[in-house]
């Protein structure tokens, strides 16, 4: 079966990740922080600063709380893109700690043209905290059909005004050799043969790394550079990424609450619907 609806309500296995404060900096790097002006996300690229104690990126905590997800359908991995991804803060990520969380699929919905399934899972740290709570979508392309239930959808649009923050941040032409030493060693990213299989010209960034970039973005503009004060993130994947182009992140705020989309130069937008929350 190339896909199994009945794999809604399944978990996977928990998978306990220790980290240190190297890979925090590495994910900083991977991101992005530090390029065109090394001196100036120093809190999360050095942890030898003087006046500066390293901190880390919101969105590391996306991958601090990643589990491997039970099968769900024989997929063909070329097909498989990351389709949305959110994540819920519960504390700052420590700079360096362990986590254990457990994966649970929300649900394989039919999209028509392919399939999409929800993961879910919540990471707690060693004293049995919460850390935060990560969500993806994946959408397998070629995979719907089956008769499934098409799922939720939310209203978006970007507030009738311009931006209150624009944000530009460069990708190197290596970035994606750069992110994936963080764990995401996905093929597509690496190998042109691969990257031609899934019917790409070449491999293109990973989608959690231009998240990564917004978040750099939202943490710069829309929190003041505290990133203790963003505190969850959502966004939609709608167009693939090359390494090396840039990345614009358009930033609407309301109180607490911000609308934020990213596109590359040419005005393609690759994350969009995004929202976000800053705490005061």
């Amino acid at each position: 079966m190339p896909i199994d609806p009945g794999a809604a309500g399944q978990e996977g296995e928990p998978r306990t990740r220790s980290w240190t404060s190297k890979d925090a900096l590495l994910y900083a790097v991977g991101v992005g922080a530090g390029l065109g002006d090394p001196t100036s996300e120093l809190a999360f690229t050095t942890e030898n600063t003087a006046g500066v104690p390293q901190q880390v990126l919101p969105t590391f905590a996306v991958l601090l709380s990643q589990a491997p997800p039970p099968a769900f359908g024989d997929v063909d991995m070329t097909q498989l893109v990351h389709a949305e991804q959110s994540i819920t803060l519960h504390r700052p990520a420590p700079v360096e700690g362990t986590a254990t969380a457990r994966a649970r699929i929300e649900g394989v919905y039919d999209k028509g043209k392919g399939a999409l399934v929800v993961i879910a899972s919540t990471a707690v740290l060693a004293d049995g905290s919460p850390l935060a709570t990560n969500r993806s979508a994946l959408f397998i392309r070629g995979a719907g059909g089956f008769g499934g239930e098409r799922g939720p959808s939310t209203e978006w649009a970007a507030p009738q005004r311009p931006p209150d923050h624009t944000v530009t941040h460069a990708t190197r032409p290596e970035q994606a050799l750069l992110y994936r030493l963080s764990g995401d060693r996905n093929p597509l990213h690496s190998d042109p043969a691969f990257a031609a299989r899934g019917g790409f010209a070449t491999p293109i960034l990973h989608g959690l790394c231009t998240y990564g970039v917004a978040g750099r973005a939202l943490v710069q503009a829309a929190a003041d550079g505290d990133p203790a004060r963003l505190t969850s993130m959502y966004g939609r994947f709608s167009a693939i990424v090359v390494p090396g182009s840039s990345l614009t992140t358009e930033l609407w705020r309301d109180g607490p609450d911000v609308h934020f989309r990213t596109h590359t130069d040419d005005g393609t937008v690759v994350l969009d619907r995004g929202r976000a929350t800053v705490d005061a």
